[in-house]
């Protein structure tokens, strides 16, 4: 089941701290996460990386030039859970 993210605050370098709904609160080196290049090449720019916000509607962190990370993943690296499968099985639809 997907958690959404309902606080992040930007740590030192690129280390944040998230919050989820079911009140799992984590610190995690997003540069183990993110390849600077494309849409988050900008956020190689600490002061960029530090814009980044909690999308209401996506219930994930976003920077204000459109990039965001799945929740699932960031979810599962805080927790040290697998990330979930969505695979739709023969017959279950």
């Amino acid at each position: 089941m997907l958690k959404d993210i309902v606080e992040a605050t930007p740590l030192e370098g690129y280390r944040v701290r998230l919050q989820f709904e079911d009140g799992i609160v984590g610190e995690l080196d997003l540069s183990a996460i993110i390849r600077f290049e494309g849409i988050f090449a900008a956020l190689k720019d600490p002061n960029r990386f530090r814009e980044l916000s909690v999308h209401p509607d996506l219930g994930t962190i976003y920077w204000p030039n459109g990039a965001d990370l799945d929740p699932a993943v960031l979810y599962a690296r805080v927790t040290g859970t697998p990330i979930p499968s969505y695979e739709v099985k023969a017959g279950s639809r």
